[in-house]
């Protein structure tokens, strides 16, 4: 009889499960991209990626900034600006955000591929 190894229990630090807990997701990946290349600030995230609702952006931009991936400058200016940026931890997962570019150019017209989100 062949043995299948189960999924990790999260509860029990799998790195995978903490890996996809800080960077999963549909619109985080696609963040730590836009902000690594030069969109940095609120508006020009929402037009870089046009699908994500202003409160979705908002709610990931504070996750990632709890997980210690983006910092948020806030400019004493009128109207206020706010641009982020990527921390070296945020720049750590890059590897990753390409990996997962490669992947994607690679296997874009792979069976099964839907062509949106």
């Amino acid at each position: 009889m062949k043995i299948i190894p189960s999924a990790p229990d999260p509860e029990t630090r799998c790195p995978v499960t903490r890996c996809l807990s800080v960077i999963g997701g549909k619109w985080k990946p696609v963040i730590i991209f836009c902000i690594v290349n030069g969109v940095d600030r609120f508006g020009a995230l929402q037009r870089a990626i046009p699908k994500i609702t202003k409160q979705m952006l908002t709610k990931q931009l504070r996750e990632l900034e709890a997980d210690g991936l983006v910092t948020r400058t806030v400019y004493p200016e009128v109207p206020p600006r706010v641009d982020y940026a990527l921390t070296d931890r945020g720049r750590s997962v890059l590897p990753v955000i390409e990996a997962m570019k490669a992947w994607g150019e690679a296997n874009m017209s792979a069976p099964g591929n839907t062509g949106g989100s």
